[in-house]
């Protein structure tokens, strides 16, 4: 797959790290690099439907026809902050439409990851895919 450059040194990462502790601990450790939203933001209008845990992600868009967006985003559970951090190395500052056709949940395969979330993790990490896909559908509408 031909990924952005900022993705191809993430999935490199993780590859590297091959016990799955190392990488739920790598996961972590990203978490705690993300830093944290305010008391402020976290809304329910920011608040991510269909995670378990609270997860709340605010989008800045640039004008245009194709606009740039920049995520930020905040969780109360570290693994599922972690989540959030990679989520976010993903899409944030990208044009819209190339966030509409980045694949995350092949991007999650290559990073080890998809087999190894729980259930109400992955539907959590869906739901807060789902949201800044429709961010960014809803900048080029």
């Amino acid at each position: 797959m031909d990924y952005p450059e900022n993705v191809k040194e993430m999935i490199n990462d993780f590859q590297f790290l091959t016990d799955w502790e190392d990488r739920y601990m790598h996961v972590i450790d990203m978490g705690k690099l993300l830093p944290s939203l305010n008391a402020t933001e976290k809304t329910d209008t920011n608040k991510v439907k269909g995670c378990v845990s609270q997860v709340w992600l605010i989008s800045n868009i640039s004008g245009g026809p194709d606009p740039m967006i920049n995520f930020r985003g905040d969780s109360d559970a570290h693994i599922v902050k972690g989540l959030v951090a990679i989520t976010l190395e993903i899409f944030s500052n990208r044009k819209s439409s190339e966030i509409l056709s980045l694949n995350a949940i092949e991007i999650l395969r290559e990073l080890g990851l998809d087999e190894h979330l729980s259930l109400q993790r992955a539907n959590g990490l869906k739901a807060m895919i789902a949201k800044i896909k429709d961010y960014a559908q809803d900048a080029l509408n």
